[in-house]
């Protein structure tokens, strides 16, 4: 039997009815649990994996995508069922970016036909996601974009906020070490990247993969007048190793230690710490994604590989 989590705040949406009662109708065996306060996804995700439920579909946002993904960590990987993903929010990066369905009709039957494929899992502390997190400008906007222009805007409304604010920015000075390499740096923006874009549809991990067990670091340093932001922004199209103010580096863990708190958005949810470590544990968990999905090392089915687990 599949899960279906829904974010409190979609439920009643007719189109959402809609798709639910015709996957009934095809025969989809399917029960429905909607949420009602912070948590509750989480709780519903770890929930199902103790009651032997063979997937799980979150029907939300980013965040809610973000809070099953850390109820299913919490369970021993033979209790962890499959995600699907029906995307309602007003970004959808995570599913944008694995090229799924965004009309809840469509997207929900691919959740629920749709096999799944092992993907890597990152951990920013005791915290987990799946897409990515940023810190910095990037969160700050982010974090500061009011929910009812999101729902307005849609993507769009992060940019509107981010134009606004790029002249108010305030660099966040620490030490960073990887996996061989380390250097001090003035943050303007740090991105952590599994999946590839974030922000509603900035991307900026665009050669990230899911399965591939490292992140994908850009690294964008401060910078102190017009002519150094047109030298940024030109980096940020070349996306150079090293450059003068843009960096980026694949690696299976990053540690931050921060002079000040670094605002982070963590696969769309806000927190600030003054310092971290990030790993990536690799295929910790099985998502549903279209067979030519753009996120994988070798393609979709590729020789050697096989999909591990077909919709019950």
């Amino acid at each position: 039997m599949t899960r279906l989590i829904l974010n409190g705040k979609a439920a009643q949406l007719p189109q959402v009815r809609e798709a639910v009662f015709a996957s009934r109708d095809a025969g989809a065996n399917m029960e429905v649990l909607v949420t009602w306060e912070k948590g509750d996804a989480a709780r519903l995700a770890e929930q199902a994996g103790y009651a032997g439920r063979s997937r799980v579909i979150a029907g939300g946002g980013d965040g809610t995508v973000n809070e099953v993904v850390n109820g299913l960590m919490r369970l021993t990987l033979e209790r962890r069922p499959a995600l699907g993903i029906l995307p309602l929010g007003s970004a959808n990066d995570l599913a944008m970016s694995l090229d799924l369905p965004q009309t809840p009709g469509a997207a929900l039957a691919a959740a629920l036909r749709l096999p799944s494929r092992p993907v890597d899992v990152a951990r920013l502390d005791d915290r987990y996601f799946l897409n990515m997190t940023t810190g910095g400008f990037g969160a700050e906007v982010t974090s500061s974009t009011p929910k009812s222009l999101k729902r307005l805007l849609g993507g769009g409304a992060y940019s509107l906020i981010g134009a606004l604010k790029a002249w108010q920015h305030h660099p966040y000075a620490g030490h960073l070490s990887w996996a061989g390499g380390q250097c001090d740096a003035s943050l303007f923006v740090l991105a952590m990247g599994n999946g590839t874009q974030a922000g509603g549809g900035q991307r900026l991990t665009p050669e990230a993969r899911l399965d591939d067990g490292l992140l994908d670091i850009l690294l964008v340093r401060d910078f102190a007048s017009l002519r150094d932001m047109v030298t940024m922004r030109r980096e940020l199209l070349e996306r150079p190793r090293e450059g003068l103010f843009v960096e980026t580096f694949r690696t299976p863990w990053l540690r931050f230690e921060g002079v000040d708190g670094l605002p982070l958005t963590l696969d769309g949810e806000p927190l600030c710490r003054h310092d971290f470590h990030v790993e990536v544990e690799s295929g910790a968990l099985e998502l549903v994604v279209p067979g030519d999905c753009p996120l994988f090392s070798h393609g979709s089915n590729g020789a050697g590989e096989s999909w591990s687990r077909a919709a019950s």
